[in-house]
């Protein structure tokens, strides 16, 4: 009976737990939304006066140069709100990814396989900001029970975090290997690097260092790569670069 109410008591505080995760994440995606939606109402006022200006009691009258400098200002305008739309989409896209419950769909896989065809993919991209892809991959396979596509969307993700830290180009290496039983791989940059204030945070949620980053490509990776009961870490030194290390079970024979 004890272990009973023990059980009751771990279930409530787990549920507890979730929903206090949860009510902080959207409380961070109102914030996250709530700019966005001010710089596309505040451009849509600004339209409308510039429209306004050009009419006189619902006549044209005013001059054709007038006319086409208020049309240029409002079609700019115009071209904020969409880019603030599309911003609003990416965001509420990300939330609905952080949040997917998708069941893993599992098969055994060579990482260097993998790894090998996201840097094939990757390079163009890599080479048109400058940077120098470079690779070291283990001679022995690596086999995984894992989601090949959910894995590509983590190395993904790491390959753009370093391309955002390396605005002026750089090198990025690329390494697996075997460390006991599990799969390691590696993903380092020379870019700017984190400080040790930061570094703590680059996995919660909304959180980001890069102006243009939405704050839930590294929790997303993190999130995957525990779904694989796998693990991974980070280490950085500003002004020298960053390291990220991810370790996966591998099918042992």
């Amino acid at each position: 009976m004890v272990m009973a109410d023990d059980n009751i008591q771990t279930g409530k505080e787990k549920n507890l737990e979730q929903f206090e995760q949860l009510s902080k994440l959207t409380g961070q995606l109102a914030h996250e939304i709530k700019n966005p939606l001010s710089t596309i109402k505040i451009n849509l006022r600004l339209v409308s006066e510039e429209l306004n200006d050009l009419s006189f009691g619902g006549s044209f009258e005013t001059s054709s140069e007038k006319a086409e400098r208020s049309f240029a200002r409002a079609l700019r305008k115009i071209s904020v709100v969409e880019k603030e739309t599309d911003r609003l989409e990416q965001i509420l896209d990300g939330f609905l990814r952080y949040l997917d419950r998708t069941e893993l769909q599992l098969s055994n896989v060579d990482l260097n396989e993998l790894i090998s065809d996201m840097i094939d993919f990757y390079l163009p991209q890599a080479s048109s900001h400058s940077i120098t892809m470079r690779q070291s991959l283990s001679k022995e396979p690596l086999v995984c029970r894992l989601d090949a596509d959910m894995i590509k969307q983590v190395i993904l993700n790491l390959f753009i975090n370093a391309q955002q830290a390396m605005s002026g180009g750089g090198e990025l290496i690329v390494r697996t290997s075997r460390q006991g039983e599990d799969a390691v791989i590696q993903i380092c940059d020379t870019g700017c690097g984190i400080t040790a204030k930061n570094l703590t945070r680059i996995f919660d949620a909304y959180y980001s260092s890069q102006p243009q980053g939405r704050g839930l490509g590294l929790p997303i990776a993190k999130k995957i790569v525990e779904q694989h009961s796998g693990i991974i870490t980070v280490e950085s030194e500003p002004g020298k670069g960053t390291a990220f290390t991810i370790k996966l079970p591998m099918i042992l024979r």
